[in-house]
């Protein structure tokens, strides 16, 4: 039976772009569907506008440092609204990017809401049907409001992007790296930032030396962090909850509706108000309400979709690839996903995306750049070696300004294989992007010791370790 296309993707992400176009490039007759804006969660809400703000927050420490290498230099008052008119006009470019590279690949573009009808139809929001040999859903996921009294009032990771001032303090609750990279961004804009996490630390998954460096450094840098707490109930500021009304002014003497403050409640029963709270206590996937289940695609309590090792769902003309599937939920995944679906249904290549250490990085201040096993993991997995250090690096320690550097291989005693590496450093991320090039091959220690030392770096810390730090 003859189809309008011969791929249908949901979803205009990164993955579902990814897909598109190499899908195209086959020769393929393509069509896609995104109901918001074309580049998905990294490019509009997600990693780009993030890392931006992250470059953004930096400079105020940046000019503390330079003072203590003889410049004059002040950091003056940090501008929310002229970074965001720049920050705004970024992603409307980036957007047209990613419009243009699908037009040109000649992908048709179907600015709508799409759902799957059948097995081989998607029905878009204004009526229309097109039919597909095949469908790839890649509709990413979502941010999560926890269940708490009023939890409308706080913002999530989405709505940073769009404050039209920047509050003098906020609340940040959650303990994950979207909650951490927040509190250590707003913390470098001016904000008197304030972050509870429910656990006993901060970066649950990580490794523990790591995480702990990380949540030390943000305290030192004036982020009130607290463990072991949560938010329960969250109001507005200005209202009596004994009597359940607005009072007439808070406690600054303005009206609460005008500054959009809050109190929130934590589990210590301790109150206290914050002009503004946001919520990072997790994502969900998009596969909601998109005829899913009623064309036979099974889903996790989650709401995960389930794929096998080639993205294939249980009906086969059906894929899924990115977040919407909860497997490792970064965009360079989802992309190589996508490149794997295409190599699979469109070159006869039956390929399955590798998710076997894959690095990454939590855009705190410092990074924290990891790949591989973390100590706790591979200890439980067999007997190893650890190798690490930690100190102030040179560019810190002679600007007299507080820092601290971790540099940490996780070594198997049997193979000598590096099994792990975790680095806690600025520009984290630039390192363990190239050590994460050794772990995946397989090098051993003795493989890094071979390796001569580029002097002075941190870095060379990870080719100089000689004496394990412990073993078990």
């Amino acid at each position: 039976m003859p189809r309008d296309v011969d791929l249908f993707v949901i979803g205009g992400g990164s993955g579902g772009v990814r897909a598109a176009r190499t899908a195209a490039a086959t020769g393929a007759r393509v069509a896609l569907a995104e109901d918001r804006r074309m580049g998905g969660t990294c490019v509009i809400r997600g990693c780009v506008p993030k890392k931006l703000m992250v470059f953004a927050s930096e400079f105020r420490e940046q000019a503390a440092l330079a003072r203590g290498y003889g410049w004059n230099a002040e950091a003056g008052a940090f501008e929310w609204r002229k970074f965001r008119a720049r920050l705004d006009a970024e992603l409307d470019r980036l957007e047209g990017v990613y419009r243009n590279l699908l037009t040109s690949s000649g992908v048709t573009i179907h600015d709508a809401r799409a759902q799957v009808s059948d097995p081989n139809t998607v029905e878009l929001e204004d009526g229309t049907r097109v039919s597909a040999r095949h469908i790839l859903v890649a509709t990413g996921g979502h941010p999560m409001r926890p269940d708490v009294p009023n939890a409308t009032l706080g913002m999530v990771s989405d709505d940073i992007f769009k404050m039209e001032e920047l509050p003098e303090s906020m609340l940040v609750v959650g303990g994950g790296y979207i909650a951490c990279e927040f509190a250590c961004i707003l913390n470098g804009m001016g904000v008197e930032v304030t972050q509870f996490y429910r656990g006993p630390q901060i970066l649950r998954g990580f490794d523990d030396e790591a995480r702990d460096i990380v949540a030390r450094r943000m305290r030192e840098q004036g982020i009130d962090l607290q463990v072991n707490t949560n938010v329960v109930d969250v109001r507005p500021a200005g209202v009596d909850r004994a009597e359940g009304r607005f009072s007439k002014q808070n406690d600054n003497g303005g009206s609460a509706s005008a500054t959009g403050s809050v109190v929130a409640k934590a589990t210590n029963g301790a109150e206290r108000r914050f002009a503004s709270l946001l919520f990072a206590t997790g994502r969900a996937p998009n596969s909601k309400d998109i005829g899913l289940e009623m064309a036979g695609v099974a889903v996790d309590r989650r709401g995960a979709i389930e794929v096998d090792a080639y993205s294939q769902t249980a009906v086969p003309s059906i894929y899924a690839i990115g977040d919407v599937t909860d497997r490792i939920n970064l965009t360079p995944v989802a992309i190589r996903e996508g490149q794997a679906f295409t190599e699979t249904v469109f070159k006869g290549n039956p390929t399955a995306p590798d998710h076997n250490l894959v690095a990454s990085t939590v855009f705190t201040q410092p990074e924290l750049g990891t790949v591989g096993l973390t100590e706790e993991a591979a200890r439980e997995q067999e007997e190893i070696e650890v190798y690490s250090t930690s100190f102030n690096p040179m560019r810190t320690a002679f600007g007299d300004r507080p820092n601290q550097v971790l540099m940490k291989l996780v070594v198997s005693r049997a193979s000598r294989k590096v099994l792990g590496c975790h680095i806690v450093s600025d520009g984290a991320g630039e390192l363990i992007q190239m050590v994460g090039i050794a772990v995946k091959a397989g090098l051993t220690k003795e493989d890094f010791d071979r390796t001569v030392a580029v002097h002075p770096t941190m870095s060379e810390e990870l080719v100089t370790m000689q004496t394990p730090t412990r073993a078990t």
